[in-house]
């Protein structure tokens, strides 16, 4: 059962956005937010795999929003 939250990461508010495709399989979807206000900045990605559930869809998507910000976030 999918229980939809957010992951706060650093300045990052990281939300899987799961959808359900045709036969019953389900694509990855992410969005990582950042800022506030009229600051805000919000990075929608979607990914190419079709998983089997909408958790596994979930883990996937804020997998890569982790590398993601690893890869791209502010530098320490």
């Amino acid at each position: 059962m999918l229980i939809q939250a957010s992951l706060q990461v650093g300045k990052y508010l990281v939300s899987a956005l799961p959808r359900p495709l045709i036969g019953g399989r389900f694509g990855a979807g992410v969005s990582i937010r950042s800022g506030s206000g009229s600051m805000t900045h919000d990075r929608i990605m979607r990914f190419m795999p079709v998983f089997d559930s909408p958790d596994q869809a979930s883990q996937f998507a804020i997998d890569q929003a982790l590398v993601w910000i690893d890869t791209h976030g502010p530098r320490q």
